[in-house]
């Protein structure tokens, strides 16, 4: 008996294979040392998901300044911090849900160089590609969100 042979023919097209949606949440109690636990957490997901070095570091100082600003200034009793990997694996996604209602908006003033705080969401503006906050659909107050890009690198 010989072995057959089976060819495709060439009019087929090939299968286009896309990379799973990723997704991956967490919550924490709104306690100052919460930020660091959700940094350790995304770091290890982001290197686990192999998302190239700087990709992690941008991503982990946004989820580190979210929570915090959460944690600060909101009268939280946990937050729930979400990561999603787009299917195409082009963007990912933060979004940290808190238990406050009031919108977020970037500081009226610049922090001066003795303040302690109000530089968080300025270093959020200068990561994110683009980011905003909107009422939550998984916790009773707001979702802060920002997106990076998975892949390129650091913006210019």
């Amino acid at each position: 008996m010989t072995p057959s042979t089976h060819s495709t023919p060439a009019s087929t097209p090939a299968l286009v294979r896309t990379a799973p949606r990723r997704e991956y949440w967490f919550g924490l109690p709104a306690l100052r040392t919460s930020a660091r636990s959700a940094r350790d957490t995304v770091r290890d997901l982001l290197r686990a998901w192999k998302l190239p070095g700087d990709t992690c570091c941008d991503a982990v100082l946004l989820v580190s300044e979210l929570t915090t600003n959460a944690v600060l200034h909101t009268g939280s009793g946990h937050v729930l911090c979400g990561l999603t990997l787009t299917g195409d694996g082009r963007r990912l996604r933060i979004e940290l849900h808190d238990e406050d209602s009031t919108p977020v908006r970037l500081p009226e003033r610049l922090a001066g160089p003795g303040d302690e705080s109000g530089r968080g969401l300025l270093l959020v503006q200068q990561l994110a590609e683009s980011w905003g906050s909107a009422r939550s659909a998984r916790a009773e107050g707001k979702v802060v969100w920002a997106e990076l890009p998975a892949h390129s690198g650091r913006r210019p």
